[in-house]
């Protein structure tokens, strides 16, 4: 009896021959089990193993998969069969947050998640003018052209890549009219109409066409070595948080966004990382022979994309630390139950964020984050 099972082309990067290596990834659904064959060198990879972080609802083109610590893009259906099975109208797009709505990025994400777009990627950049008039380019002619490159480069944007069916239209759907004043009147539940002020100062971007979002991903997240927009991270009196893999994946990522800015903090710099187990041990080598968790923190740092966060705000790495609660959400809960980790945390590994626990270290870990891992 013939055994269903799903193919596709995939890619990796190989960060120690710094080379892009092509695979054949095969998905056996009856039992959640992989193989890979490298197709260049022609042979076995990876021999049929189960694997259970990978999921049926995670494999369509475009998609980033995390099989066993190697973050895979999955580029290309391997055969028909599987494009007549899986493929579908998922589509990824651009959302652009304009510095007027950057404090209601946990708001927005909410939105988002809301009506099943999923974020793959995320980076808070500050645009000078010549890269916001490069990016607005199509509206050069335009009599608003100067005011929206002057206010997109006024302050930092995050760019957001998002992934989901339809996304493109959903995306402008959600976004609402183009004037915000129309947006209240029109779309009360829209971006516009919630953190909008005017056609210029309206929150948000979404690319218009297929075409649109892949030159302006590219624009923000470019798929050679050369580097897009800049980071935001000042690296100075600053601390780190990081929201883990599993809370990104449960959807609480706005949540905890939301909380965070509740409290009164600054979120000067924000990025989505996808860690492979060498950054994770090398991130946390610290704990490691001190907790025993150690190898369970490595790995759920590295089980799919975290969002590497700057906190800023009086005397920040000892505040956030208390805002964040002890390591153990059951005694979080108990002790500190308005915490980070007494709301969002599940056990004392997936438990929401990891932030910077010596006062001295907070520098040190944006920079790994920001200017190593980004670098």
């Amino acid at each position: 009896m013939y055994e269903e099972r799903y193919a596709f082309l995939a890619e990796w990067y190989d960060p120690c021959a710094t080379l892009l290596r092509r695979f054949q990834l095969l998905y056996y659904p009856e039992d959640g089990s992989v193989e890979m064959f490298d197709v260049k060198n022609r042979r076995i990879f990876l021999r049929r193993t189960k694997c259970n972080e990978l999921h049926q609802e995670d494999l369509f083109v475009g998609s980033r998969v995390n099989v066993f610590s190697r973050h895979l893009n999955l580029i290309e259906y391997g055969d028909q069969y599987t494009a007549n099975k899986l493929g579908s109208k998922k589509e990824r797009t651009l959302a652009m947050i304009k510095p007027d709505a950057i404090t209601k990025i946990g708001d927005i994400l909410e939105m988002l998640y809301s009506v099943n777009l999923m974020v793959t990627r995320a980076k808070m950049v500050k645009l000078t003018w010549d890269q916001a008039a490069d990016f607005y380019l199509e509206h050069q002619s335009k009599p608003f052209f100067n005011n929206l490159v002057q206010f997109v480069s006024s302050g930092p944007v995050i760019a957001l890549e998002l992934m989901g069916e339809e996304a493109i239209s959903v995306w402008r759907g959600l976004l609402g009219p183009t004037d915000s004043a129309v947006a209240q009147w029109e779309a009360q539940q829209s971006v516009r109409a919630q953190f909008g002020t005017d056609g210029v100062k309206n929150a948000g971007h979404g690319s218009d066409s297929v075409a649109a979002a892949a030159r302006e991903l590219e624009f923000f997240f470019p798929s050679t070595m050369c580097h897009g927009p800049s980071n935001t991270a000042t690296c100075a009196d600053c601390t780190c948080c990081i929201i883990k893999p599993h809370a990104i994946s449960e959807g609480m990522t706005g949540k905890i966004l939301n909380s965070i800015f509740a409290a009164g903090f600054e979120i000067s710099a924000l990025q989505m990382f996808s860690m492979d187990r060498a950054n994770a041990e090398e991130f946390h080598e610290v704990y490691k022979g001190v907790m025993t968790e150690y190898p369970s923190m490595v790995s759920e740092l590295c089980s799919g994309p975290c969002m590497a966060l700057e906190i800023r705000g009086k005397d920040s790495p000892k505040t956030f630390r208390e805002f964040c609660g002890p390591a153990d959400p059951e005694i979080a809960q108990y002790l500190r139950p308005t915490t980070l980790r007494a709301l969002y945390g599940k056990s004392k590994v997936q438990n929401a964020v990891h932030c910077t626990d010596l006062p001295d270290d907070g520098v040190l870990e944006v920079q790994y984050f920001f200017k190593i891992l980004d670098g």
